[in-house]
């Protein structure tokens, strides 16, 4: 359903092991808002609902809110670092227009409820 790459995987985990609770997964999802529609959310969470997906990526639990499911199918998560600095990026097949910083998507199905960015 999801990849995350070894890069995003390292520097997820030093995150996490910066933290100081050791129940903290990672939750990813999609609320309406952004530019194109729907914007991406991610970060570290304690709290599971009884309808949330969850994943296993090479040890690392990551979380999906029912909701979100059908917008992250196949969704690739990368962190590059560049002379300004470092940052994830998200590649998504299902989006099928994004903005120009790359956080807010919309699909062929569903525009969401576009804000100014």
């Amino acid at each position: 359903m999801i990849n995350i790459t070894n890069t995003a995987l390292d520097k997820i985990n030093e995150m996490l092991a910066a933290e100081d609770s050791s129940d903290l997964f990672l939750r990813i999802g999609v609320k309406s808002g952004g530019c194109s529609g729907f914007s991406y959310g991610m970060g570290f969470d304690n709290e599971q609902a009884d309808d949330d997906k969850v994943l296993d990526i090479q040890g690392l639990k990551v979380v999906v809110d029912e909701d979100s499911q059908k917008y992250l199918n196949g969704l690739n998560i990368d962190y590059k670092e560049s002379a300004m600095g470092g940052g994830f990026t998200i590649e998504n097949p299902n989006a099928s227009a994004t903005c120009g910083c790359g956080s807010s998507f919309r699909t062929e199905s569903d525009a969401g409820q576009p804000s100014e960015c």
